[in-house]
């Protein structure tokens, strides 16, 4: 069963700079247990001092998967969650180390393609990468001096996902019918029909959007919708996108 849950999770690395950062990643991963590596639009990969730095970590490497973006990256995973120590303009949900790691557990134990992403060394994810995410994780580091290295990130995560891996009573599991998360590109799919007829409806203006659709992905990231809710969502939109239609038909018959 252990084994299953491992392989559901991801470690994702966006835009690594230092070729360094990515062999003591994969050292940190490897300690703990972790074994799936995906890079996205690595600075310098393949190179030496990835490989030094691995420290015998050379399995996580082999094995690793490079993306352009981190939509390819995470187009299957039905939870995605991100490390970040930026303030934004709209607060996403926050996860402790300790929330994060049993959330993912749970996940992963139910089958769901999981991906913990970490954003640049300088610079951490871009607004429009964490609109991809579920949630944000904060290590709670020294307010005055919050500069952590990526692969200690990467180990304190890791770190937490093993103890919550271990410390999970098998017995507590919960029984009955399970049902799959939405992946990514099912929720793009959505996110794309609902942006389509709240503009046909005259709710959404394509040329002063605001934050309008940044918001409502947030709202149905946060609600992590299974696929019977995802589905049920699709229909309620192509419903109402036909019976508004119908109504214009309508309309247009009597004038």
């Amino acid at each position: 069963m252990q084994e299953q849950i491992i392989k559901n999770i991801h470690i994702v690395l966006v835009a690594t700079t230092h070729p360094g950062n990515i062999g003591a990643s994969a050292r940190a991963m490897k300690t703990m247990g972790i074994e799936h590596l995906a890079l996205v639009a690595p600075r310098i990969y393949p190179d030496a001092e990835v490989t030094a730095r691995a420290a015998g970590a050379d399995d996580i490497l082999m094995s690793s998967t490079v993306h352009e973006s981190l939509s390819d990256a995470v187009i299957n995973s039905n939870l995605v969650l991100a490390t970040s120590a930026r303030e934004r303009s709209i607060n996403w949900p926050v996860l402790s180390p300790q929330q994060a790691a049993a959330k993912i557990i749970g996940a992963a134990r139910q089958g769901a393609k999981v991906a913990l992403v970490f954003g640049r060394e300088n610079s951490g994810l871009s607004n429009e990468e964490l609109e991809l995410c579920n949630a944000m994780i904060r290590i709670p580091a020294n307010p005055h001096y919050s500069s952590l290295n990526l692969a200690s990130a990467v180990q304190i995560l890791c770190y937490e996902l093993r103890k919550a891996l271990l410390n999970e009573d098998e017995e507590k599991q919960q029984s009955g019918e399970t049902v799959a998360l939405a992946n990514n590109e099912q929720m793009n799919m959505l996110y794309e029909h609902l942006q389509a007829f709240t503009t046909e409806i005259g709710f959404f203006d394509p040329e002063k959007p605001r934050l309008l659709m940044r918001r409502l992905k947030r709202l149905f990231n946060r609600a992590q919708l299974d696929v019977n809710e995802y589905n049920i969502l699709r229909g309620i939109l192509a419903a109402a996108q036909a019976r508004t239609s119908k109504h214009e038909d309508q309309e247009s018959v009597r004038e």
